[in-house]
């Protein structure tokens, strides 16, 4: 598996948790009245932001992952513009290919 696809499940993961302990405190803070329920209500939002957070960091780190995956592909091509080329060629000409034969 790779890093990408761990990270992507530990998102989840966290997530999910994240969700089921929320709507079990608001089921809980529904049950309840006073300063109980209050209690219960700002636990839930406090779990709610903290999984908003924890996504928003995997998010810059995803987009400076793609940032830095681009660079080297700029470089690469700038460096070996013909390979570039003949690769690019290549894999129109495969796919043109399989296109036709449907």
């Amino acid at each position: 598996m790779t890093q990408l696809e761990n990270a992507r499940n530990q998102i989840v993961d966290e997530f999910s948790t994240v969700l089921n302990e929320a709507e079990d405190l608001l089921k809980k803070a529904g049950q309840e009245t006073g300063d109980k329920a209050r209690d219960f209500r700002a636990l839930a939002e406090k779990k709610l932001l903290a999984a908003k957070l924890r996504i928003q960091q995997l998010e810059g780190q995803a987009v400076d992952q793609a940032k830095a995956a681009v660079r080297v592909t700029d470089d690469y091509v700038h460096d070996h513009p013909w390979t570039s080329v003949g690769v690019a060629a290549a894999i129109g000409f495969v796919f043109g290919v399989l296109l036709t034969r449907r």
